[in-house]
């Protein structure tokens, strides 16, 4: 027999869901058999394959222990780095500066070391997350930023925390705001500018129009200018909405490209400027603008977190 506690990010599951993904060896029709035959409990009493499961309940299971995968602790994110900048951190959530070079998830060029793995090696070994009792539910990001551009990321720590941040990130009661160093000036010292964008997935690459073409999705970009001087600009970005690229894409169709950015720029004019091959982009600020409630998270209503210590801006030009 073994037995299956209900932690809170596994409650409000079907009875049946739950067993699918903690029994993954256990065959459908078995398990329908084992709850016919109360071999299968919640609580010690006769369950439903429609039952909700709550927090602390208790499911046992009489079957072979040949459907019991055998518990392998030698997970995989326990090889990543333990290098992590937490900005901010409570029992929900963390807010992480991503350093540029950094995936935030895994990809076909790097499985092991990415920001999300070290948030999950971080916490198993906080003892604040071990898979062998979650059913589903692993540590996520909300947010994620190029692998060449820092910045702020928000992780979730719960199922609850992910879903409530999830939607807020839909609704755009979570913003954004970036920091960037632009080839030239920009027409005014602040604006706030529209346009329309069309992505080719084969280049990875945004094409923009100042007017709607078909295909096109709106894209609106806030900024304003803190400081001009030797041909460059330090500006700060704020996204009113969330296209690809949108902030490189946006500014180099104001005639501003991105310092360090030879896809939406050009490599002639970074030369000019020291041929620079990352891009001066870095989510710097993050800001809980809640309008709705946003319930076990309400305390985070109104408050705003930074990065003091962006690369690029500190004495601004000189350090470029």
């Amino acid at each position: 027999m073994k037995e299956f506690t209900i932690t809170k990010n596994d409650a409000g599951q079907r009875v049946d869901k739950f067993i699918l993904k903690s029994v993954p060896l256990l065959p459908k029709s078995l398990m329908y058999k084992y709850i016919r035959l109360k071999r299968i409990k919640l609580n010690g009493k006769r369950t439903d394959i429609a039952a909700r499961l709550s927090e602390n309940d208790v499911l046992q299971m009489y079957i072979n222990d040949e459907f019991f995968e055998k518990s392998d602790e030698n997970f995989s994110f326990l090889k990543a780095g333990k290098n992590l900048d937490i900005i901010y951190e409570d029992e929900n959530i963390m807010l992480l500066d991503k350093k540029v070079g950094l995936l935030s998830h895994p990809d076909d060029t790097e499985y092991v070391d990415t920001l999300i793995t070290r948030v999950q090696r971080y916490l198993y070994e906080k003892g604040e997350y071990d898979p062998k009792n979650e059913a589903y539910f692993a540590p996520a990001l909300v947010n994620r930023i190029d692998r060449n551009t820092g910045g702020i990321v928000i992780a979730a720590k719960n199922a609850v925390s992910l879903r409530i941040l999830n939607e807020k990130l839909k609704n755009r009661e979570i913003n954004k705001f970036y920091l960037c160093v632009l080839i030239g000036k920009p027409p005014k010292e602040s604006d706030t500018v529209t346009a329309y964008a069309v992505k080719d997935e084969k280049k990875n690459k945004v094409a923009v129009f100042s007017s709607p073409v078909p295909g096109g999705k709106t894209m609106v970009t806030k900024y304003r200018v803190l400081k001009s001087e030797k041909g460059l600009s330090l500006a700060e970005v704020e996204l009113l909405t969330g296209r690809t690229h949108q902030i490189r894409a946006h500014m180099a169709f104001i005639g501003c490209p991105l310092l360090g950015d030879g896809k939406y720029g050009t490599n002639e004019q970074n030369a000019r400027f020291g041929g620079y091959k990352k891009q001066f982009l870095y989510s710097y600020k993050t800001v809980f603008d809640f309008e709705t409630d946003a319930f076990e998270l309400n305390y985070l209503k109104g408050k705003s977190f930074e990065v003091n210590d962006v690369w690029f801006s500190e004495d601004f030009p000189e350090k470029i």
